[in-house]
């Protein structure tokens, strides 16, 4: 087991963090994982850095000693759509909304670990890179072909299933980001528009029926999972 940095480059993250301690491990930790890390103690700062070296991802503690996170997260949107993975000491789904609404990718509550920090990363910049899942994706014991439009058993059996053309963009929006949140927002304005950004409702209803017709126990799902008042996520 290898125990001396990554031999690929894996990208240039900036992470915004005004506790000094918590910053500078994960800039060790990274650096180790392959990453080029750059930081920022305040927003000001994150926004002059992020302008000055653009980077692949950003990851953002919400509560910094000059400005709201929120507020650093609209700054960075109006030029650029690099991935944000926000850190939180705060729990309340209001912060968490908040984040995905002004912009964020993904939200990761404190205390974190380092292997789900890394996950994280790893799923965003499969998005963030502009790179494609391939023609299909697995779900369980089902191959989704997003060309033929069609699922299929993976045991080599005809078995399919029909899916109706809202299943279908709704499945194909998680399954275009594996690993990583999609907030019930984009979903909903991704495959019903703009105009039902607010029924979540619906959304649930379509999600369970996707879990009925390809999770193993819909009750529990392992592929389509939710994160509570937030969004969805498909697990590869």
């Amino acid at each position: 087991m290898r125990s001396g940095p990554d031999s690929h480059h894996s990208g240039r993250v900036l992470f915004v963090e005004d506790e000094p301690q918590l910053l500078r491990a994960m800039r060790i930790t990274l650096h180790a994982k392959g990453y080029e890390v750059r930081t920022a103690v305040d927003g000001g700062h994150a926004l002059t850095e992020a302008a000055a070296h653009p980077p692949d991802i950003v990851v953002l503690d919400l509560g910094l000693p000059d400005m709201d996170g929120i507020d650093v997260i609209r700054g960075l949107r109006d030029w650029t759509s690099v991935p944000i993975i926000v850190l939180s000491g705060r729990t309340s789904g209001h912060d968490k909304i908040a984040s995905l609404d002004a912009g964020a990718d993904d939200y990761i509550t404190k205390p974190f670990s380092v292997e789900e920090l890394l996950a994280r990363l790893r799923a965003v910049s499969r998005r963030g890179g502009g790179a494609r899942v391939g023609s299909v994706a697995d779900v369980g014991d089902y191959r989704v072909d997003f060309v033929a439009k069609s699922v299929t058993s993976r045991d080599g059996g005809h078995e399919s299933v029909h899916l109706t053309p809202t299943e279908w963009r709704l499945l194909e929006a998680l399954l275009r980001n594996p690993g990583t949140l999609v907030s019930s927002r984009a979903l909903l304005t991704q495959v019903w528009g703009k105009a039902y950004a607010d029924d979540t409702s619906s959304l649930r209803l379509y999600i369970n029926r996707l879990r009925r017709k390809l999770e193993p126990d819909p009750t529990r799902p392992r592929y389509l999972t939710t994160e509570p008042g937030m969004g969805y996520r498909y697990q590869p």
